[in-house]
């Protein structure tokens, strides 16, 4: 039931937005080409609906392959960093560097060294989200409950069965922490690379419709990123409430 609720609030939430928008755009009388009413976009979807989800699918493979690869490369750093202290105090500075770094920065040599196709939008969405998973399963290895790895001790159990048996399913909920937040800024590293250079992709549509004045379709291009988000977002709930059914959230 709690998955019924959320999407019921979800699109109460979106309805009393769209009222919003729509009442805004009559009350200042706003040209279309600063903001156009919700009907307009709707008629360009309508109007371009294969062309742009043509484009927006591009972008979810950019954005999944993304979420994938940066998941993996933030779980497997957090396990290196755990193991021994000495690793720890070799990766974090480069680690953390890399999100001082303005990501607008990095999208131009991301397509200077991997080109204008899927592998720079796939590093860009990586960059952006690995730090998250990183940071969050590092620190829930770290606050692992000693009472537990006393009894891990208790019954013998080496270093490895410690962390394979206690450790890392004491830190499944911070990794869920993490993971949620990499499902939200996934599209964003994914949408940020092709700002840079694409052939495709959403921003590729915005860049085109923005030249051309064209803001109902950058509107409907905006809309159909936050939709994948949403997406997103929601099959992770999925993955967490299945593999850590104690930590779902209260809705």
């Amino acid at each position: 039931m709690w998955l019924v609720s959320r999407a019921l609030r979800i699109l109460a939430g979106i309805a009393v937005f769209v009222a919003f928008w729509e009442a805004v755009v009559r009350v200042f009388a706003l040209p279309s080409f600063m903001l156009p009413s919700p009907i307009a976009v709707y008629e360009a979807f309508t109007q371009q609906w294969s062309f742009l989800l043509y484009h927006a699918s591009i972008t979810a493979g950019e954005t999944v392959l993304g979420f994938i690869f940066g998941v993996s490369a933030g779980v497997l750093l957090a396990l290196i960093m755990s193991s021994s202290e000495i690793m720890r105090r070799f990766l974090l500075p480069p680690i953390t560097a890399t999100q001082s770094l303005p990501v607008f920065a990095i999208a131009p040599l991301l397509v200077l060294w991997f080109g204008f196709g899927l592998a720079s939008k796939v590093v860009m969405a990586v960059i952006v989200i690995f730090f998250s998973v990183t940071s969050t399963f590092h620190d829930g290895l770290r606050r692992t409950d000693p009472a537990l790895l006393d009894l891990g001790r208790l019954y013998r159990l080496n270093r490895w069965q410690r962390l394979r048996y206690i450790r890392i399913p004491a830190a499944l909920p911070a990794l869920a922490s993490g993971i949620r937040i990499a499902a939200v800024f996934a599209p964003i590293g994914a949408v940020v690379g092709e700002w840079v250079g694409a052939k495709g992709g959403l921003a590729f549509i915005m860049l085109q419709s923005n030249a051309r004045m064209q803001t109902d379709t950058m509107f409907a291009a905006l809309i159909l990123l936050a939709i994948m988000v949403l997406i997103l977002r929601g099959l992770v709930e999925l993955a967490v409430v299945r593999l850590i059914p104690w930590q779902q959230e209260k809705t």
